[in-house]
């Protein structure tokens, strides 16, 4: 997958993206999260996690997340999933995450520089809302018309993220809920409203960013696509293993790539 077109013969630098949504950590699972993430050392400069670390949002649940990425030799971020706000505990949830060195992207958007590069990495859950035939409209009682107006604010701060890492040479947007209908194919069609909404997929056109992930849709598709842009449902049950690693090149001197 490259991510810019390189000249024949020129030096490159790969970068591996290991990826996840819906690992749903708990006690129970504790040393198959260990031997899981434990797995990826050496094979990945980058862990990105698509939400739904969890099974109920219990800050018990987050510290088996946090133990097993605590040993890693690569930078962690995250977004959170609807799992991760059932227990509506999230600033408890979080601090054994931020502890264990997990960067969580609410709404926001972070930069890290491996092997010389920026990337850019814009973090949002998401929301509901459907897609073509099956919008949520902004319409009739207040709690259903807010509803639509979360979505916007999730749809709003993946813009802005987008738009803080637009000089960055790699750009991920990271996700929980699906931005396009693609890759919900699989999940029973009345439910698409509810496990995505396609007024994410605004910004990524605006701004295409190289990689889009999600997770949240168990019985969805692998791959999609907005426009030119690459989006992956990288919930596990859909992968079938606890992670995938995606290899994109990039030119070994970016600076020498702009003309």
């Amino acid at each position: 997958m490259p991510i810019t077109p390189v000249p024949a013969g020129a030096p490159v630098t790969t970068l591996r993206i290991a990826a996840a949504g819906d690992v749903h950590c708990g006690p129970a699972r504790r040393d198959e999260a260990v031997a899981a993430f434990a797995a990826l050392r050496g094979q990945a400069d980058l862990l990105l996690l698509a939400g739904d670390l969890t099974d109920h949002g219990e800050p018990e649940e987050a510290a088996v997340v946090a133990n097993a990425c605590r040993g890693l030799d690569m930078p962690v971020f995250a977004v959170l999933g609807n799992h991760d706000w059932h227990a509506d505990r999230v600033p408890a949830l979080l601090e054994p995450l931020r502890e264990a060195g997990v960067t969580v992207l609410e709404r926001e958007h972070a930069i890290c520089r491996i092997a010389g590069h920026e990337v850019g990495i814009a973090g949002a859950k998401g929301f509901v809302g459907g897609f073509a035939g099956s919008h949520l409209p902004d319409f009739g009682e207040p709690l259903l018309r807010e509803v639509y107006r979360e979505a916007g604010r999730e749809a709003d701060a993946l813009d802005a993220g987008l738009k803080a890492i637009a000089t960055c040479p790699l750009r991920i947007a990271l996700l929980h809920y699906a931005p396009i209908a693609a890759t919900l194919a699989g999940e029973p069609e009345p439910i698409w409203t509810y496990l995505g909404c396609d007024r994410l997929a605004g910004p990524i056109t605006q701004h295409e960013p190289d990689l889009v992930l999600h997770g949240h849709a168990h019985a969805g598709t692998f791959e999609g696509r907005i426009g030119d842009v690459p989006v992956y449902n990288v919930s596990v049950p859909v992968m079938r293993q606890p992670f995938w690693v995606f290899e994109l090149t990039l030119p070994e001197h970016p600076a020498a790539a702009v003309h």
